[in-house]
């Protein structure tokens, strides 16, 4: 009996361990996770390019490409502009041998190709102006040209016939239209009648010989016409340039400039002319082209008496024979304008006497030319006068007229476009011109 409990509990201890293990292999087999086969990746990720590391240096010619607005290049039609640059091509080096004692060879990486330098900049072409000695002569042309209205037509009628009143009254005409003056006019016709007395008949000849020696005796070949251009002692002259609007005193100022360096002068000019645009830009290319600096200011509007200040103080420091002023055109009826005339003179009295003054005016102008002399004569103190366009008016009596109601000789005249067709005045040669 007690054997057969015995089988029992074998028995049943077998069957309680085979259904534990058919429970352990159910589960373990039931929660094994199934295996996906690997997939193949699709072929536009097969084959994209994987992105690189940032590498770009730029070097130091790097420039920005400025030529907007003209035709590019198109890249050729098969590359794409994502493209990596291509590769500097490498060439093997010499065998190394490595500590396991075996050759290995080391790439060797060409240097990149130096970019070639650029080339200088070419310097700018200085121009030699020509002397200003016989330019007066050379342009006699221009100015005979323009004053045959005064010149023949005072001949004309002076050779006419008798010279009764009529005659005289006529000469009178003619020379008050030509802006000579009631004054010289008066002193001129008064001096022919005394030598028409004396003298008795004359011929046209004769006439035309007395006529000239009174025109030059009103145009006064005495006066002292020379441009204070050298060193005053230690420091340089020193010329302000002043007129209306339009007179040409930009030009003016850079044609003197050439005049000056055509005799050996070395010259700076100051851009106090700060409210007419690119008035500095146009006296710096003026300059520019016979290699006389200019000194400016950046800032518009800036403060007319300061640039001129820095540019005597400037002309003082570099050892100049002279420096030219060139002032902002003014109204002469604009009293504040006027005002400020007289303090750039003021300023630049500070550091240095103002050698010269010269007063830009229009021939053609006239009798309003000599409003606005008048009235700027009292601003500064003119010591010349400069006539522009003498070549294009018939009233050469305006000459006469300026020197008379100033006091001051015109020292030069400008007779064409031409950057060196400003002359000297030439009493003489400017009487022979008129009369020609």
């Amino acid at each position: 009996m007690d054997q057969l409990w015995e089988i029992l509990v074998v028995l049943t201890v077998v069957l309680l361990g085979a259904v534990g293990l058919a429970v352990a292999f159910l589960r373990g087999r039931g929660g094994k996770t199934k295996e996906l086969p690997p997939q193949e990746p699709p072929p536009a990720a097969k084959d994209a390019p994987q992105r690189k590391a940032n590498t770009y240096k730029p070097s130091s010619g790097v420039t920005i490409d400025t030529s907007k607005g003209s035709t590019a290049t198109a890249p050729p039609a098969d590359t794409d502009e994502r493209d990596e640059p291509p590769v500097r091509p490498v060439t093997p080096a010499e065998p190394v041998e490595n500590k396991g004692g075996t050759a290995v060879q080391e790439p060797k990486v060409e240097p990149a190709p130096k970019a070639p330098e650029p080339a200088p900049a070419p310097e700018p072409t200085i121009e030699q102006p020509e002397s200003a000695r016989g330019r007066m002569t050379r342009l006699r042309s221009r100015l005979a040209a323009s004053n045959n209205s005064m010149g023949k037509g005072l001949l004309g009628i002076l050779a006419a016939g008798t010279l009764d009143e009529s005659v005289w009254e006529e000469v009178e005409d003619t020379l008050l239209g030509a802006d000579l003056g009631v004054e010289a006019t008066t002193e001129l016709v008064d001096n022919l009648k005394r030598r028409v007395k004396v003298e008795g008949s004359a011929s046209p000849e004769q006439l035309e010989m007395w006529l000239h020696d009174e025109l030059l005796k009103l145009v006064d070949p005495t006066m002292d016409r020379r441009i204070a251009a050298s060193r005053q002692g230690d420091r340089p002259a020193v010329v302000m340039v002043v007129g209306v609007n339009g007179t040409g005193k930009t030009t003016t100022v850079g044609k003197l400039a050439r005049v000056l360096v055509a005799e050996d002068k070395e010259v700076l000019l100051g851009a106090a002319d700060t409210f007419r645009a690119a008035a500095a830009d146009q006296l710096e290319t003026w300059g520019a082209r016979v290699g006389v600096a200019t000194v400016r200011s950046d800032k518009e509007g800036a403060d007319p008496a300061a640039v001129a200040f820095d540019a005597v103080k400037d002309g003082h420091d570099e050892e100049v024979d002279v420096v030219i002023i060139d002032t902002a055109g003014r109204l002469h009826n604009k009293v504040g304008l006027m005002d400020e005339l007289s303090k750039v003179k003021r300023v630049i009295e500070k550091q240095s006497p103002i050698d010269e003054c010269l007063l830009v005016l229009d021939a053609t102008t006239g009798q309003n030319g000599m409003r606005q002399a008048e009235v700027f004569a009292k601003a500064v103190d003119i010591t010349g006068v400069v006539l522009t366009k003498l070549d294009g008016t018939a009233k050469g009596g305006i000459v006469v007229l300026v020197q008379r109601e100033l006091g001051v000789p015109v020292k030069l005249v400008g007779l064409g476009e031409g950057p060196d067709d400003l002359a000297p005045f030439d009493p003489k040669a400017f009487v022979d011109a008129v009369l020609d």
